[in-house]
């Protein structure tokens, strides 16, 4: 399964706040954001990404945090992308701060398939250049398109070039 199926347009925010927006904030945000996409209260998926942040931050490093979590009664996982070009404190394991902010949850009996899609949201955000091309994108759905370009799907590279060209 593809990123971009797990995620949406409307899952992708870019958040332009000065210095006070922090962690909490940022997992606020993408709680409503993961909340909206399985229809299921934001309140309790931020109870379950807070609860999994005071375990080990989940910040892996290179500006990238992975906050994630399982909940009972989901039956598929869903994902939601914060990019916040300034940074954030977040406890990462290099110290530095987060930019890129890739959240997933999933169903609580379905460890296998949630640990190979962090594994995934890894290897995606492994590059610094697609990293970097990340946060200084314009719009949700350009960091949406770049995904899935760089997921290699084609469809979307006709988005882009239309996107380029300035056509629909």
């Amino acid at each position: 399964m593809r990123l971009t199926e797990l995620l949406s347009p409307e899952r992708v925010g870019i958040e332009k706040a000065g210095g006070d927006f922090d962690k909490e904030r940022a997992l606020a945000r993408l709680a409503v954001m993961l909340g909206g996409g399985v229809h299921m209260d934001a309140h309790e998926v931020e109870r379950v990404l807070t609860e999994r942040e005071a375990l080990q931050s989940t910040g892996i490093g290179d500006g990238v945090a992975i906050p994630h979590g399982a909940l009972p009664g989901l039956d598929v996982q869903c994902a939601a992308l914060l990019i916040v070009p300034a940074g954030i404190e977040f406890s990462a394991i290099d110290n530095g701060k987060v930019n890129i902010l890739f959240a997933v949850i999933g169903p609580k009996r379905a460890t296998g398939e949630h640990l190979k899609t962090l594994a995934r949201v890894s290897r995606l955000l492994r590059n610094r250049d697609f990293r970097d091309r990340l946060v200084a994108a314009g719009s949700a759905e350009d960091v949406f398109t770049m995904i899935g370009v760089e997921e290699g799907d084609r469809a979307s590279l006709g988005s882009v070039d239309r996107a380029i060209e300035g056509k629909p």
